[in-house]
């Protein structure tokens, strides 16, 4: 079975026409999009031969394009003898099929493009599964009555057999056992990544996870920021699968960051099905940092679009958002009239940092709000444990800042330690046993 629609990046002489969709009366898509787009072609090593920007008010059913734009499409693709077309919007599957048939080339739609490109970048298991996932989704979208082998029966048995099994019914029965096998799969991934979260919480750091618009710098920050050397590339989706460091805060205490895949401008529900486990990790961390690439003319949609995927993840997994920091990364970029301008915007706010990855500007500043969103309800407490809970003195030592520790004539211990209401709770949660043995002496900011 050959079901496949999308480019064999192994062939050496890729040259795309990109065509760019303004359907009905919307705007002509502007410079930045018309350079996303070419940006994800590039990604793949295709050659680009053309881009064109077109207004399609009544889109054909069939092609999509009129015969018309059809023509100078056809032409534009054999004066730069391309072998591939881009059609950057969402295609039917028969529309996909008539366009090949008529232009005599492979096409592609967004989703395809988005979908190869993150085939081409999964390197962990984890990655590639998610990416065969979306693929497999893909796939039987496309299975539709537009190619001459679906048509095709198996006859059948017996003496009032009727007509048998079409070939379009056994390659969807195909797609559905893989699809359901690779949904098992991945359930195990999501099952895997509460456990890691749930021991990052048992070791007490709090998780702080990077989100926003692909190539806004995050991984660049997160680099930075942890003295890591994950993959950093200035190219779309240069991080798919999601990378743990610790860091040690200024006051001492210690905190898990995640790097997290980037989202883009319609990115395709396949994706964000498949890839689940890994961008839930945004929607359970303590802190999420929106890394913005502040320098961009669309960062304001490009911030609605990550925007609205936190959305849907929400409502999918019925959690509310945990508190943002907005990271305006990139802030190098910027002129210096822009650039002073927006430090008065962000002065005194607790929830903007203006930094620049790269030459580190605003790292510091970065941090300590990290610090202070985090542990800003700590409090000193005095706390009397009897000597029997050593594994709980034991946890404070290993979690919590202690200031002072004597022992009473009765053997108990008194500590006095600074506790957040998170702290508080975990230490609750991890002794139980401690519920009626708990004592607190004071407590003050």
């Amino acid at each position: 079975m050959n079901t496949s629609n999308l480019i064999d990046i192994s062939v050496p002489t890729q040259i795309a026409g990109i065509v760019i969709p303004a359907l009905f009366d919307a705007p002509i898509y502007d410079q930045s999009r018309i350079e996303e787009t070419q940006g994800l072609v590039e990604a793949l090593g295709v050659e680009l031969g053309f881009t064109d920007a077109v207004r399609i008010r009544k889109p054909n059913a069939a092609k999509l394009f009129g015969a018309g734009q059809l023509d100078l499409i056809s032409e534009r693709l054999d004066d730069c003898e391309g072998n591939l077309l881009v059609v950057d919007c969402s295609l039917s599957p028969i529309q996909q099929r008539n366009l090949e048939n008529t232009l005599n080339v492979k096409v592609m739609d967004r989703t395809g493009l988005i979908l190869e490109i993150f085939g081409v970048r999964a390197r962990s298991a984890e990655g590639r599964l998610q990416v065969e996932m979306a693929r497999q989704l893909y796939e039987r979208s496309r299975l539709v009555r537009t190619w001459t082998h679906l048509e095709r029966q198996r006859g059948g048995t017996g003496f009032l057999a009727g007509p048998g099994e079409s070939q379009l019914e056994a390659d969807r029965r195909m797609l559905d056992g893989r699809i359901a096998k690779l949904k098992s799969d991945l359930e195990a991934v999501r099952r895997t990544r509460r456990l890691q979260r749930a021991g990052r919480k048992r070791r007490g750091a709090p998780i702080v996870a990077l989100a926003g618009y692909t190539n806004a710098g995050k991984s660049t920050l997160f680099n930075s920021l942890t003295h890591s050397s994950v993959f950093a590339a200035d190219m779309p989706f240069a991080t798919l699968d999601p990378t743990a460091r610790d860091v040690e805060l200024s006051s001492g205490k210690k905190i898990s960051m995640i790097d997290t895949v980037g989202f883009i401008t319609d990115l395709p529900t396949h994706l964000i099905e498949s890839f689940r486990a890994t961008i839930e990790e945004a929607i359970e961390a303590d802190l999420l940092l929106h890394v913005r690439d502040i320098s961009h003319p669309e960062t304001d949609r490009q911030s609605s679009d990550v925007n609205d995927v936190l959305t849907k993840l929400e409502q999918d997994l019925n959690a509310d958002r945990p508190p943002v920091i907005e990271v305006w990364n990139k802030s190098d970029a910027l002129s210096d009239d822009v650039l002073t301008a927006l430090k008065t915007t962000v002065e005194n706010r607790d929830d903007i940092a203006l930094t620049s990855a790269t030459t580190g500007e605003g790292l510091d500043d970065l941090m300590q709000m990290v610090q202070d969103k985090l542990f800003a309800s700590t409090r000193e407490f005095e706390l009397k444990i009897e000597p029997k809970y050593g594994r709980a003195r034991s946890w404070l030592h290993q979690n919590c800042d202690i200031s002072n520790e004597t022992v009473d004539e009765n053997g108990n211990v008194i500590i006095r330690v600074q506790l957040s209401v998170r702290e508080l709770n975990e230490f609750a949660h991890e002794h139980p046993d401690l519920d009626m043995n708990l004592v607190i002496l004071s407590s003050k900011s």
